[in-house]
């Protein structure tokens, strides 16, 4: 057999596959437009850009969760139970989009999307707790005023004399269960007077004082410990305005000063003057559940 005819022997036996190999992809030189292996988009084309969402909607179950509700898991289930309505109708379908301007209800209830936000700030003296103030005062609120984009409403009332806790939300349903005074919220004040409280005094808050033809009654009141009888901490759970002070009035006392220590079971711990904070989880949920 001559030179020629062996090579070509040899060609035609790699066609048919003996020794032929064909070209691997391995490292990852798949060819243009095909899909690679793990099912991402084809190499060399662009992926179609997401279409955004309108800013204006929001998922029903993070409308329900905002609320308040309940969390946006559980919100899931009571929607495919079917007790959410939008304008009226039931809504069982994951992952619908409401607008803002929807209304939505939850087993009849009307709901309302904003997060709600609780902030609690040692309020420092000369600070008034209005929203705004016609004299120019500085306001409580100004020094919240990087802790939420939503506007926060003060619960309650605090004088711009008086120093301490006072809380802002959004959640207008707990602020009214706050400030009714069949709630009676646990407040405990430290109070500093012009003179020394005289002890048969102390005993007539005790028992209680006439303040407006009506007894003003406290839950406790004490000397505070290590320092002048002009110092007392009293602890009541009355809504009237400025009653601490009016209460020492009555017995021809001046408050010097007064400081707000707990209020509704929030305390001042490691919160100095001027400083806010954001309530804990448990403490939303403590406060939930006074009714």
């Amino acid at each position: 057999m001559s030179r020629s005819e062996s090579n070509n022997d040899k060609k035609a036996s790699g066609r048919q596959g003996g020794n032929f190999k064909k070209k691997s992809h391995a490292r990852g030189n798949a060819p243009l437009g095909k899909s690679n292996a793990r099912g991402k988009a084809p190499i060399g084309k662009k992926e179609a850009p997401k279409r955004p969402s309108d800013p204006n909607t929001m998922r029903l179950n993070r409308y329900v969760a905002n609320s308040g509700v309940c969390s946006r898991r559980d919100a899931d289930i009571y929607i495919s139970a079917g007790n959410v309505t939008v304008n009226g109708k039931p809504i069982t379908e994951m992952g619908f989009r409401v607008k803002l301007t929807d209304v939505v209800k939850f087993d009849g209830r009307l709901l309302n999307p904003e997060k709600r936000e609780y902030v609690l700030l040692n309020k420092p003296k000369d600070f008034v707790t209005s929203a705004k103030d016609e004299r120019g005062r500085r306001t409580a609120a100004s020094l919240i005023s990087s802790a939420s984009k939503s506007k926060l409403s003060i619960v309650g009332k605090m004088d711009n004399l008086t120093t301490g806790l006072v809380l802002f939300t959004n959640d207008g349903e707990l602020t009214k269960r706050l400030t009714t005074p069949k709630n009676g919220l646990r407040k405990i004040f430290h109070v500093e007077l012009n003179k020394n409280l005289r002890g048969e005094d102390l005993l007539k808050i005790k028992e209680g004082v006439m303040v407006d033809e009506s007894i003003v009654r406290v839950d406790d009141i004490s000397f505070i410990e290590n320092a002048s009888k002009k110092e007392v901490g009293i602890e009541l759970k009355s809504t009237r305005n400025n009653i601490v002070r009016r209460i020492f009035e009555q017995l021809e006392y001046e408050v010097v000063k007064m400081d707000r220590v707990v209020y509704a079971g929030l305390t001042k711990k490691d919160l100095p003057r001027g400083h806010w904070r954001y309530l804990t989880e448990q403490e939303i949920i403590n406060l939930g559940m006074i009714r």
